[in-house]
């Protein structure tokens, strides 16, 4: 099966939601620390290991359909820059980039000899890209966050619930690295339990990422589609 921008779509609607506005009517019973730390000293320990300019990490990506019993899965390499600027180099199954310089998207599939091109802003929201990890106040006012029972190879498991119920994300659970704080994997489930889950590996942040990066200037015989007219 092709893989298609889909995933990734997914979890960056992730990153923009977490950065909406809050509501406080519901109530929860909130988990005990398990491991000495409360979410809110892991949260703290998370702001504090992505209080950078960017960073970079290998990544692994898959998504199952539940009732069709369907996964589709890729890998590659992702380039985050504060605020707004991300890039997913997708390496297997096929070749395809997606670029945000927090205005404009493009989802680039040279296999295909085609470009989609549409507003950050339509996919993203107001485009919060990976500032979400250095700002965890603006996910505590979308989500309750509670600690899991047991943590899972070496990682401290953060359940994020929605405090408003939306079709689109239902739980988000975040791996942080008990050694380093880094977030190592996110798994999404909507409300028809669908999952999308995406792993990062060797993460390494840097003080300075090139804005070629998160530009791209269409070649010419290119088909240009426009994602907000699809």
């Amino acid at each position: 099966m092709k893989f298609k921008a889909t995933l990734i779509l997914c979890i960056c609607f992730f990153f923009s939601q977490a950065v909406l506005g809050q509501d406080s009517s519901q109530q929860l019973n909130f988990t005990p620390p398990v491991s000495g730390l409360s979410p809110d000293d892991i949260i703290q320990k998370v702001e504090s290991r992505y209080a950078v300019l960017g960073f970079s990490a290998f990544f692994f990506q898959a998504s199952t359909i539940k009732a069709m019993e369907i996964t589709d899965s890729a890998s590659g390499k992702a380039f985050f820059k504060r605020p707004d600027k991300m890039r997913w180099e997708y390496e297997t199954p096929d070749r395809q980039t997606i670029i945000t310089n927090g205005n404009t998207l493009w989802i680039y599939r040279p296999e295909d000899n085609q470009v989609m091109v549409g507003k950050a802003p339509s996919f993203f929201e107001d485009g919060k890209g990976f500032s979400f990890l250095s700002d965890m106040e603006s996910v505590k006012k979308k989500f309750y966050i509670l600690l899991e029972d047991k943590d899972e190879d070496d990682t401290h498991v953060l359940k994020l619930l929605p405090r408003e119920k939306t079709f689109d994300v239902s739980v988000i659970y975040l791996f942080v690295s008990t050694k380093t704080f880094e977030v190592v994997k996110i798994v999404t489930y909507n409300s028809y339990e669908d999952e999308t889950r995406i792993e990062f590996k060797d993460i390494q942040f840097k003080q300075k990422l090139d804005e070629s990066l998160f530009n791209f200037n269409i070649p010419q015989g290119i088909e240009v589609l426009h994602l907000d007219e699809q």
